[in-house]
């Protein structure tokens, strides 16, 4: 259940109120009886706890994450798809990982 601010404008006496969503507000204040009690406009006292939770989760780039180093390697006539971006884009924080390296080629057994 959500805590509601409330605030009257006659003799300005303010409570939080535990209520349910489906409640009707508060009208009559508890200190004077008028019925000026109004609910408060208040930030939003929600917050992610934990280790699977990060600021940077979101951001651009879609929470993709780096290829790994095992990664097919692209023919040498094909372009690379972060080279077709616009200049105009604005450039990253993080530098772009290396291209990953050519596969040595195996060794002959002498039998």
């Amino acid at each position: 259940m959500p805590i509601y601010a409330y605030k009257c404008s006659a003799c300005g006496f303010a409570k939080d109120a535990l209520q349910k969503m489906s409640d009707a507000p508060l009208t009559v204040c508890p200190a004077c009886g008028a019925s000026a009690f109004e609910k408060q406009v208040t930030a939003a006292g929600f917050q992610l706890k934990g280790s699977g939770w990060y600021v940077t989760d979101f951001r651009e780039g879609g929470g993709k994450k780096a290829e790994p180093a095992t990664a097919p390697v692209a023919s040498e006539g094909a372009k690379p798809a972060e080279s077709s971006s616009s200049s105009a884009a604005a450039p990253s924080s993080a530098p772009a990982p290396a291209p990953a390296p050519a596969p040595a080629p195996a060794a002959k057994s002498a039998d």
